[in-house]
């Protein structure tokens, strides 16, 4: 029991490195300095980093070693494509489902998003980790009442690349715009139960971030060089 917490704890925590870029794209993930990187033993980096290629986030290299999942824009197209796909059927069943209580949280969550700066400086863009927890929760408040644990299960872990491409695309995806409206008119939408418009704008959320991510991604050709 004590062995699968601490796998847990270190998953969590290789996990978070990744997402947030700490562990680069490419870079090795070496047994001994993850040991002393985490305070582990050998064991449960090993189990942690085998439960993390499940999640796409790492990679086995010659089935000896480990290395974080690379990032292309190639890769990131079609997790955007993906994503489309999963969340137009997702928030369509959710809209047609969805009761008062769904309502609530939706509004909720968009409330509490609204109240969060997207920036830790008014300088400088420096990634507030609190917006980030916020804006995942309302993306998948909408999602909550389709009726598909399984599909919300993927919605959630492609969510969580998604982030880290954000984050690995830096500063130069972040143009001027006005998220909180996008993510308002996603809201009333959705609260509307008007399935096609939630559609069209949540997907066109997405594809606008997607335009400036990609943008600022290496090709297939060079990751792999």
């Amino acid at each position: 029991m004590q062995s699968t917490s601490i796998t847990a704890q270190i998953y969590e925590r290789v996990r978070a490195d990744i997402l947030t870029g700490v562990l680069e794209p490419g870079q090795k993930l070496k047994i001994d300095e993850l040991r002393q990187a985490y305070g582990s033993g050998s064991s449960p980096i090993r189990e942690a980093l085998s439960l993390l290629t499940s999640d796409k986030l790492v990679e086995r290299v010659d089935q000896r070693g480990f290395r974080v999942a690379l990032v292309s824009a190639e890769a990131f197209d079609e997790l955007l494509t993906t994503r489309c796909w999963l969340e137009e059927r997702a928030i369509g069943e959710a809209i047609k489902r969805g009761g008062k209580d769904w309502e609530e949280r939706v509004v909720l969550a968009e409330y509490h998003l609204s109240r969060t700066a997207r920036s830790t400086s008014r300088n400088a863009f420096i990634a507030n980790q609190e917006w980030e927890r916020s804006h995942k929760a309302f993306h998948m408040a909408l999602l909550s009442a389709c009726g598909s644990s399984i599909l919300m299960n993927f919605c959630d872990q492609l969510y969580d690349q998604n982030i880290r491409y954000r984050h690995v695309a830096g500063k130069v995806a972040y143009p001027k715009r006005n998220i909180e409206k996008e993510h308002r008119t996603i809201m009333q939408a959705a609260l509307d139960r008007d399935v096609t418009s939630a559609v069209a704008v949540l997907l066109d959320h997405y594809r606008t971030t997607g335009s400036y991510l990609t943008k600022a991604l290496p090709s297939r050709s060079t990751t792999e060089a």
